[in-house]
Parts: C-alpha cells; structure tokens; sequence
C-alpha cells in the first residue's frame, strides 16, 4: 500500500507536468490535442522513471535491466493514453460539448480520463514487470 500511495504521488507530479506542457503545447504552441498530449505525455515519463526507480521501488536492478521494460511500458501507455484521449475528445466534441463554452476545454476533461484510466495499466505493469524483485 506504502508504494501504491508513493507511485501515486509521483505520478500526480508527473501528472502536473504533463497537464501544463499539454496546455503550453496547444495554447502556446499550436499543436492539435491528440498530438500534444503524445508529447506531453512522454515528456513527463522521464521524471516519472527516475522518481519511481529511486523513490517507489528503490530497484537495486541495473537500468539496463528496467529501462528497456519502462520503454516498452511507455509505449504500450502512450498507445493506450491516445487512444483513450482521442476517444474521449471525439465523444466529448461530438456529443456532449458540441454546444458549450467548455468545448475549448475538451482537451483537458479528455486528458483527466486518459490519465486516471492510464494510472492503473501503469501501476500494475511497474509493480509486476519493471520493478519486480
């Protein structure tokens, strides 16, 4: 439970940082939402792997050894996070904001989704495959 509630700390960081690069990136730098929040998303993973390498799981195994594991779990997250924001953006836009004033903000309520269902992929792939002893 100790590591569940670390890992959950620092992925809301990680989460943090994620949510302003994604509005740095469509805001600031043009980007369409899906796109930006691919590179947001890998962005934030950089600080995610060291907090959870040294903080979470204090892995005494080589990052030779776990760093391939979190790239493949990065891309496996990556996939499922942009699928699960583009889904819910496309509902979102389509359906259920198509008239409101928080269309512009669809990016951002498609994000929280995308996050809170890509947190327990992550957690369980980091306990049971990366970080297992």
């Amino acid at each position: 439970m100790v590591k569940f509630v670390k890992f959950v700390f620092i992925g809301g960081a990680a989460t943090l940082l994620q949510f302003f690069l994604l509005g740095l990136f469509v805001e600031f730098g043009g980007l369409i939402p899906v796109v930006a929040s691919a590179i947001s998303y890998v962005s934030s993973a950089t600080f995610n792997y060291a907090a959870n390498y040294y903080l979470t799981f204090a892995s005494q195994t080589s990052h030779r050894q776990t760093l391939p594991k979190f790239i493949v779990t990065i891309c496996i997250g990556l996939a499922f996070s942009t699928s699960v924001f583009a889904i819910f953006l496309h509902f979102l836009e389509k359906h259920i904001l198509h008239n409101s004033h928080l269309l512009q903000s669809a990016y951002l309520i498609a994000q929280l989704f995308a996050t809170l269902l890509t947190l327990i992929l992550n957690f369980v792939m980091h306990k049971f495959w990366i970080y297992k002893k």
